[in-house]
Parts: C-alpha cells; structure tokens; sequence
C-alpha cells in the first residue's frame, strides 16, 4: 500500500511540500534531491517526523544514509564560509535565531538575509518571511540592507509633532517631510553584510552607554525658518554632545562591523517642512510656532534599515484583495506594499502598474486603483534603540511609567490628541473661500437643441444618449423651463462627484456652501458635499447675486430659474431660512458689466460677513465667471476690461477653482494654491453605427 506525507501547505515548487512515498519509488525523490541540497535536508527531517512512522525498504535506507553523509560533505564548505561570522557572533542571540532556520533546510545566506530583513526579531518572523519570499528572483543575490541612525523623540513632544505633520498635510498638501517621521539625522544610509548587522547592534550599545551620562536631560530646539525649508535646530553643547555619540557609533560600526558609516557633524535639525509652495510659509511657521516644547522628552537612537534597491521607486500600499486574473499579475493583500519604478511603466496597461511586492520580491502587474499612496519610510524596518536615561535600571523606570498610567497622571492619547489639535487650528484659524465652476452642462455637449433631442411631443423626458442624466426633476411649468435652465450631463455628474472626492481626501474643512440658483450650479454643490459626507450637516445656501452675467443669457427676460420649494422637493438641502444679497427677483435681464460686477462685489461681501465666526472653508458654486467677480473683490483688485473679462472667463474649464485665504495680519486676502488639482478629460464624439456599417 502506497503511503503518502505532504509537508508544508504552500505551492508544489518548495521542496518542504513534495509529497514523499514510502517505496521504492522514493528512488526519484532522492535522485531530484541529490541536486537541491535543501530539498534533501527537508526531505530526511520529515521522514523523522511522520506520523505514523513509515515503513521504508532497505534499499531506500542505504541511498538516503549515502546521500545524507554527501550532503553533510557539501555542506562543509558553505559552512567554512560563514565560520568567521559564527566566531564573531558566539555567545551572541544569533545563534537562537539562525539554527532553527538552518535545521529547517535553508541555506545560510538565505536564513541571514531573512533575519535582516525582518530587523532580527525572531526565528518564527524570519521563516513566515522566507515562505513569502519562495519566488522571489533575488533571494540568493548578495545585495545587503542598507542602515541608518536617527535620534526621535518620543512621549508629548511626538505626538505635538506628528499633529503638526497632520494639520500641515491638511492646510498646506503634502512636502517632502511627511514622508519620514519626526527624526534628527545621526549617520547617512550605509551598507552592512547580512552577517554583520547583529555587531551593529554591539556598536549602539557601546556608543549610548558611552555618552549615557553627558547626555543632555533636554534637547533645546530653535525654529529655523526659509523659503523651502522649516525645522528645528539643535544647538550649543548638547548638539556637540550628540555629534559625539554619532561619531563613536561610527567608529564602533566600522570596526565591529567593517562598515563605512558617515556621521552628521553639520548642523543636526529636525526637519517639518521641506520643499513646500512659498505661500505657504506663514502657515507652517504659525503651526510650528504652536509647538510647545517645554515638555520633557526621552530620546531613542533607533537604527532602521530599508531595501536600497528601491530607494527612488514610488511607494504604494494596497487597499484591497487582489486575486490575479493572469500569471504576470501580482496577488494583492490589505496591508501591502508595493515598489513602483516611474520609469518602467511603459509597458502597462492604463490604470494598471508594473510594480515588486516587499512581501513576496516578486514583481508583475496590479490595478493601480488598488492603491494608494505611502510614505516611503512605512516600509523601512526599525531593528534596535537606545533609550537614553539617567535612570539606568530599566526596570524601574518601566514600573514608574506603569504607575503613572495607572494613576491617571496622563490623558488618553485619543483626548490628548483631540485636544491639542484644536488647539492648532484654533492658533492658526484663517477664513477662506474656494469658487468653483459648475460640471458639465448638457447644452455644452449637445447645443441649443438638446431639449427637442430628449422630449417627446407630449412634453416627456428620455434619454437619447448617455451623457444626459438619468432623469430631471420635476418643474410645476414643465419640462420647457430647462431650456434655459439646463441640468449637468451624466460627464458633469461624475465630475463634481470626483472633485468631492478630492476634496475629501485633501482634508478640506467646509463649513458653508453658497450656490447660484441656476441647476447645475445647485447640482454641482449638492453632489460635492455628498462625496464629503456633508450632504446632511450642511444646507446649500442659495445666492442669486452670483448668478451669470445676465447679457450671455438667452432672451429678453431672465431665466426661469427652480424655487426653493422646487428644489427641496428634488430633494435639494436647501437652507430656506437664508436671506440673499440679491433676491432672485432682482435680477435685471441684459445687464450691463458694471452692473454685474457691483452685484457680485455685494454679494461676496455679504457671504464672507455671514460667516463672521466660520474659521472653515466657504465654497461658492457658481459659473466661470464667478472666478474673477466672486474673488477680485476679496483680493481688492479693480474689475477686468470688459473685453478682457470674456476672454478670460472662456478658457475656465467644468470644476475650475480660485481659492483665496484671509491674511487677518496683513488685513488683506491672497490667492493661493487650490486643495486639489484640476480634471483634464478629452472629447468623446458621437458614434452612428448605422453610418459605419453603410460606409464600410
């Protein structure tokens, strides 16, 4: 009877998941482990460990005894490799974490390489590590870690720091500084041997216990502050004291380890800002300037370690399970993080990349829409630290810290953060205003007869095309009144919603929504605070004094525009308890410029002193137009030429913004950079197939 053992659960190409027999057909298994040395290991350990133990013939015996004392032979001179490293590191807790991974079956350099990669934690992280890494190409190539050393603060300073990382993130988008954490560069990046990286971890034992007793109970900090760059200096002795500590780790690294480590002995800085748009200065400095740093802080030297081949790929994280569809695909997991080199994407499909898995080393395609980004530090490995303290029993100041949370002496971190963070807004408050232009319109697209196109002779819609919407709401004079009054088109729809959706994601705090009564105008606002989940919080203000210029609209009279019950009947959230600076009433058919520009000038005056108290966003939903009318007068610039107005009003694309912040110590307002980017999309023409058939 022919018996069976799978070993293992991963994929056949392993040799732990072989399956194994108990014959003489085991003949072939022996014969393919002649020439895979680990496979043999493997394959013997768990002929010892079946269950129920296997009856094996004598001739099976004979060869696998032959081939276990050959491969003990093989295995001479790979071992004479690393006698040095194992000299070195005697007495040390290599050996607990390298021998179970070698009686495993793998080879030396490989187990080495799975230790460093997981910052030499335990045997059981380095083995989950080397399964996940069974393709990967590169798990035999020689190609070392590279380290660093960071000096990082830790307790309240961090955390006011890392909420300054998110408020600057949320006013001021994204620099170069959000992708590390807070940290003051101790030495530049250098490479370590696999083998040699646990004598990295002697040298930053030797360094801190060296300069444990001069170093500073406080690091004093002094904002530094240029067009490009924000931080915190350290300076006078404590600075030399910490230059010290960096130099003898280097030393140390170097003769423990045979590494070549260059200290900082220039300026040591924290950085919180780097490479920023220069209106954003003030910001930054006033958010900085809210960072109190009388709080005491415990510092850690932390050596970290990263992959250096991909020290200039893009760094992505998945959001979602990904089951590949074809086998040049990358399987997906919530958690994982992805390397992508922009220069190698070629070859990929729209809205798919080329990347390499840090989980598994392998690299294939993946739907980039799975993704998003991440800081380039979130896959670094933290291996070692040195608290430095005065208190050298480190148990007692472990219960000191257990008695103090215990005592209620600090508040949760939730509470804590929550209220710090209002106090940083509160510090830092200003007014803003963000006008935005209505989405696409169906008129844009299918012109001044796109009514006739979509109605049928009794006065009822259809959709005649995809880009016109699903359905209208209903008007009490009929579907006539759209006329001029036109709807967005299915295009405009998916606009606003994706502007919302940046919106969302730019940490954009609106507090109040002011809208031109004209549909798409209302429509546009509507589906924008629905993508930032403030459809039900906050009720659109109609405004008719920010209405189009009346002379480009058709006719003699202006348009019949949807009443307030109207539009709340269309389930519109309308603030019906709004006084407008101009009731729709009062609008004049063919106006002239002046005209028009006064009634705008009143009307934004009046919305930014309706909200004397908002230290928000106030976004105006209006038309092109209103990206000049609505903001020349907050910026105190005199109105356009009219001829010069048109031209410039033309070239306003579906979504364009102007965002204009209050500069309440210059007592004036500036223009500054919008929270989100523009939408650029190209025309789709209309497609017959009827004409393509006749003409083919």
């Amino acid at each position: 009877m022919e018996e069976t053992v799978r070993i293992g659960g991963r994929c056949t190409q392993h040799p732990a998941n072989r399956i194994l027999k108990t014959d003489i057909s085991c003949k072939q298994d022996i014969n393919f482990c002649q020439k895979d040395q680990k496979g043999l290991e493997v394959f013997l350990h768990s002929l010892s460990l079946a269950s129920p133990p296997l009856a094996l013939s004598p001739h099976f015996c004979v060869q696998a005894s032959f081939l276990a004392h050959r491969q003990e032979e093989m295995a001479a001179g790979e071992t004479q490799l690393y006698a040095k490293v194992s000299n070195k590191l005697k007495g040390r807790s290599t050996p607990l974490l390298l021998e179970p991974l070698l009686a495993m079956g793998f080879p030396v350099h490989t187990a080495l390489k799975a230790l460093a990669a997981t910052g030499r934690k335990t045997a059981e992280e380095a083995l989950v590590w080397l399964h996940d890494h069974g393709n990967d190409p590169s798990l035999d190539d020689p190609i070392p870690q590279e380290y660093a050393l960071f000096l990082c603060p830790t307790g309240p300073l961090l955390e006011k720091l890392q909420e300054f990382w998110r408020e600057s993130k949320r006013q001021c988008a994204k620099n170069r500084a959000h992708e590390v954490f807070p940290h003051v560069t101790l030495c530049d990046f250098f490479t370590c041997e696999d083998q040699r990286v646990e004598c990295l971890y002697e040298a930053l034992k030797r360094a801190g216990d060296r300069l444990l007793g001069s170093f500073p109970t406080a690091v004093p900090l002094a904002l530094h502050s240029s067009i490009s760059y924000l931080g915190f200096f350290v300076n006078g002795s404590p600075a030399d004291v910490i230059r010290e500590f960096a130099m003898t780790f280097a030393t140390e690294a170097s003769l423990l380890a045979d590494c070549s480590v260059k200290p900082c002995t220039k300026q040591l800085h924290l950085t919180l800002a780097h490479k920023f748009y220069p209106h954003h200065q003030r910001t930054l400095e006033q958010l900085a300037r809210a960072i109190p740093l009388g709080h005491s802080c415990q510092w850690t030297a932390a050596l970290y370690s990263r992959d250096m081949r991909f020290v200039h790929y893009q760094t992505l994280r998945a959001l979602f399970q990904y089951k590949p569809q074809n086998v040049d695909e990358l399987t997906l997991s919530p958690g994982d993080y992805i390397f992508v080199d922009p220069t190698q994407q070629d070859e990929a499909s729209e809205g798919w990349v080329i990347g390499i898995s840090q989980r598994t080393g392998c690299r294939g395609f993946l739907p980039e829409n799975y993704t998003d980004r991440a800081s380039e530090s979130d896959t670094w490995v933290k291996h070692r630290m040195y608290t430095f303290s005065l208190a050298t029993d480190l148990n007692s100041r472990k219960d000191s810290e257990a008695s103090s949370r215990c005592s209620g002496e600090f508040l949760p971190q939730t509470a804590r953060s929550l209220s710090s963070l209002q106090a940083l807004q509160a510090t830092v408050s200003r007014k803003s205003v963000l006008v935005v232009r209505h989405g696409e319109r169906v008129d844009q697209i299918f012109g001044k007869s796109w009514l006739q196109q979509c109605s049928t002779p009794d006065g009822k819609y259809y959709r005649p095309d995809l880009n016109f919407p699903c359905s209208l709401p209903r008007r009490s004079r009929g579907i006539k009144d759209f006329e001029n009054d036109p709807p967005l088109s299915s295009c405009g729809i998916f606009q606003s919603r994706i502007a919302g959706d940046a919106l969302l994601d730019s940490g954009i705090r609106i507090s109040s929504v002011f809208a031109s009564p004209a549909l798409r105008c209302v429509q546009t606002a509507k589906l924008i605070l629905e993508e930032l989940k403030l459809e039900k919080k906050i009720k659109i203000r109609v405004e008719p004094g920010i209405f189009e210029w009346t002379k480009w609209e058709a006719g003699k009279t202006t348009p019949t525009l949807m009443s307030l019950e109207e539009l709340k009947e269309a389930n519109f959230n309308i603030d019906t308890d709004y006084r407008p600076a101009f009731p729709l009433s009062a609008l004049m058919p063919a106006e002239s410029y002046q005209e028009y520009v006064d009634r705008c000038t009143a009307s934004v005056v009046q919305i930014v002193n309706t909200c004397p108290q908002d230290t928000g966003v106030i976004l105006i939903v209006s038309h092109g137009s209103a990206l000049d009318s609505c903001t020349r007068p907050l910026l105190g610039l005199p109105p356009r030429e009219c001829g010069d107005f048109a031209q410039f009003v033309r070239k306003i694309p579906s979504l364009g913004m102007c965002f204009c912040e209050e500069n309440k110590e210059e007592g004036k307002w500036e223009l500054v950079n919008p929270p989100v980017k523009t939408l650029t999309h190209g025309a789709n023409a209309a497609f017959n197939w009827r004409n393509w058939i006749s003409s083919n």
